[in-house]
């Protein structure tokens, strides 16, 4: 399927449009790119039926693109607005704090065409004398542009797991292959990925290899050989397939999983039994015979240990506990029973209420909680007073035809920069779930910040803090805030901490939810969902908790509904 290689050119387009201060197209682009990338059928099988038209927001000029790219793999539209703007301009977008306008300012004021040369010339203070760059927007700016060379190195979890998942798919549909895993950081469901790793046993590895190298995913192979090869897929990731031996498959599965820190301390307790481990297996030292490595779980018993799941090998302690045999009952996604964040055609989303619910229902969840924009959020439609009665209105008629399902009334609340909510609490008391979120003002300082958010946690009505730090990764890096304050309020006041599943956010980090776990705090864990494909983030939002140590006793959307209405005392 070409959905998402096709609307990341029509997002391309749209920006390209943008710095040549067009009006209205890049709007056009966009929506039209959001609709494609929600597809759930083929693109190529739409163009081919004549049915490009189906696609809300794509007319007969998006189409004609479309179907140019679909038959010759190019497009002369892009390739002529590509040429009007200087090679690097582009990625000035991809900086926080600068759009569309002040690219071309910085472009037309000191011929400035990409990252490398802004940052040069903040460096020999050649922004001063442009009006609206002080000093403090040089630090945001070289801050973001270190953000920047940090994230070209990484893909988001969220982005390389179905092409990663389509490739395993592929790989174990050969009769050839016995047996076939992800290794490294995406088998832990890091949030960021370098490359896909994955670890095949085949007694033809010849035939594994040539389907390797020839998945029409690739752009170009690095190497190829008869147990190891690595490609380049179109979007610029690296893949690495490893042919091992069956006897060995455990233990290399095991080191090449990772995480380093995790096996070097293996490797010391292997050493201090008497025992050496490595890629092939687990040796006893004595006489250097072979006494493990088929499987991951037979080296971790041999050593004394329990089966430590992949996303705890981060060397937090999992070891330690593994002899104690007191590992976490990590949460699973079947744990889930329903989405406590979701948005829909009332602000900023592509769906109506019963199409979220049918698509709820459909993954086997008891209920949702709709949280669109509040009113200050004008950018996302965000809804006023009257705008959430209607909407409340509609969730009870909904709600009167469902057996067996609730439709939560809820908003997701703006914090304004002093700490305020824009909605009243005569509205709020009214609602089933209140989530209260920061969407702007993340350079102020860690003291106006954190007021900010207690005020909210401090608010009768509020039952959630909605992806707590900000960030949104590989672009914005989070709020200088202090979570152990934060944590220490949350317990006191009973409110609840999202994990918030989009996957630019993934909001808390592994790392707060392994810092508040065992303090008295429920976990929401909500998709953050704009159309119906996005409920299943889910998926995502679950990798974080299990990363942070969370068990399913720690989230509150594991609760049933009869569990989650005393709880929220509805």
């Amino acid at each position: 399927m070409k959905n998402i290689e096709i609307a990341k050119i029509l997002y391309e387009i749209a920006e390209l449009l943008e710095l040549n201060e067009v009006e209205y197209k890049p709007r056009a682009y966009r929506r039209a790119a959001q609709n494609i990338e929600i597809l759930t059928e083929d693109i190529e099988s739409l163009y081919k039926k004549g049915r490009l038209d189906d696609i809300p927001g794509v007319g007969k000029s998006i189409a004609s693109k479309i179907g140019e790219y679909i038959e010759t793999g190019d497009l002369k539209y892009l390739n002529d607005l590509r040429s009007q703007i200087p090679h690097g301009l582009q990625d000035l977008l991809k900086l926080e704090g600068i759009g569309p306008k002040t690219a071309q300012i910085l472009n037309k004021e000191l011929a400035i065409k990409n990252v490398d040369e802004l940052e040069l010339a903040i460096n020999k203070g050649k922004l001063k004398n442009i009006i609206g760059f002080g000093k403090k927007k040089e630090v945001n700016l070289l801050q973001a542009i270190e953000l920047y060379k940090t994230s070209q190195e990484r893909f988001l979890l969220g982005d390389i797991w179905p092409i990663a998942k389509n490739i395993k798919s592929k790989l174990e549909s050969l009769k050839t292959v016995i047996k076939v895993e992800f290794a490294g950081s995406i088998r832990r469901r890091k949030e960021t990925i370098g490359d896909i790793d994955l670890l095949v046993v085949s007694k033809q590895p010849k035939n594994v290899m040539e389907f390797f190298t020839k998945l029409p995913e690739k752009k170009n192979i690095i190497s190829s050989g008869e147990i190891k090869s690595t490609i380049v897929l179109n979007n610029n990731i690296q893949v690495d397939l490893t042919i091992v031996e069956d006897s060995s498959y455990g233990s290399a599965l095991q080191y090449f999983t990772g995480s380093k820190e995790h096996n070097i301390q293996l490797r010391e307790l292997a050493k201090k039994n008497n025992m050496k481990l490595n890629e092939f297996g687990l040796f006893n030292l004595n006489d250097n015979k072979k006494i493990a490595g088929t499987t991951e779980t037979e080296i971790y018993e041999l050593l004394g240990l329990s089966y430590i799941q992949p996303e705890l090998r981060e060397n937090r302690g999992e070891i330690d506990l593994a002899r104690a045999k007191k590992l976490p009952k990590l949460v699973e996604l079947g744990d889930i029973k329903g989405d406590l964040h979701i948005h829909t055609k009332w602000s900023d989303g592509s769906n109506s209420i019963e199409e979220m619910v049918i698509a709820a229902k459909n993954l086997g969840y008891n209920y949702i909680s709709i949280c669109d924009h509040s009113k200050t959020l004008k950018i996302a439609g965000g809804l006023n007073e009257n705008d959430l009665k209607a909407q409340m209105t509609e969730i009870e008629r909904i709600n009167r035809k469902l057996e067996d399902f609730r439709v939560l009334s809820g908003i997701e609340v703006n914090i304004d920069s002093e700490g305020n909510l824009d909605l009243n609490n005569s509205i709020l008391k009214d609602l089933d779930f209140v989530v209260a979120s920061i969407h702007s003002g993340f350079k102020q300082s860690e003291q106006v910040l954190i007021k900010r958010v207690l005020n909210a946690m401090h608010n009768d009505y509020v039952n959630c803090i909605g992806h707590p730090s900000g960030r949104i990764i590989n672009k914005r890096a989070p709020a200088i805030l202090n979570f152990s304050e934060i944590f220490e309020e949350a317990e006191k006041f009973n409110i609840f901490l999202e994990i918030n599943a989009f996957p630019d956010r993934l909001d808390l980090s592994d790392l707060n939810c392994f810092k508040a776990r065992e303090r008295n705090i429920c976990f929401p864990i909500g998709s953050d969902a704009h159309n119906l494909n996005q409920l299943k983030f889910m998926d995502y939002g679950v990798a974080v908790a299990r990363r942070g140590w969370l068990e399913s006793k720690n989230i509150l959307n594991a609760m049933d509904l009869k569990q989650l209405k005393k709880v929220l005392r509805l």
